[in-house]
């Protein structure tokens, strides 16, 4: 199974604030959604949190320490919880996942960072104020396979760089 982190990023690698997302590009959020459809999206709790729902098409896979966490939430017969990285993965690849995204936290993309085998990259041209980062990315471990600019635009208030990285053999 291919192990995918999918990822919006201020230049100073800042991805959250607050417990949201410091920017809203509808473009980015297309291009999240057609990614991602059709397969396994790994969070932790607090991410699940600010999404606030199952989203539509995918299968939404829970990170959480609380053995008692369960949520009640429309969906979720399209929502499972795990208590590890680990078993959030065996999960998926027990589905018959060919391509398993994680979309976060910060704290989940550090554990997921070493398993990576490609990175969906949004880098938003904009220094925001952040609370939650991404990791360092060693530019000898990835290549980019693909990279596309667009410009901002009266729906997109920041310019954006989106890149598909993948790991060095």
């Amino acid at each position: 199974m291919i192990i995918s982190l999918i990822v919006a990023m201020d230049e100073n690698r800042g991805i959250g604030k607050a417990g949201y997302l410091p920017w809203h590009l509808p473009a980015d959020l297309k291009r999240f959604k057609s990614l991602t459809t059709g397969h396994h999206l790994i969070m932790g709790r607090k991410t699940f949190d600010s999404i606030g729902r199952v989203l539509p098409g995918r299968t939404s896979i829970i990170i959480t320490r609380n053995p008692a966490f369960l949520p009640t939430i429309p969906g979720s017969a399209h929502l499972k919880v795990a208590y590890s990285l680990g078993e959030a993965l065996s999960i998926a690849e027990a589905a018959g996942e060919h391509e398993a995204f994680i979309i976060g936290g910060g704290e989940i993309f550090n554990q997921a960072m070493p398993l990576a085998d490609r990175i969906y990259l949004t880098l938003v041209h904009a220094q925001l104020p952040c609370d939650t980062f991404f990791p360092e990315l060693d530019p000898l471990a990835w290549q980019i396979l693909e990279e596309i600019t667009q410009a901002a635009d009266d729906r997109n208030i920041y310019p954006t760089t989106y890149q598909a990285l993948e790991r060095r053999s």
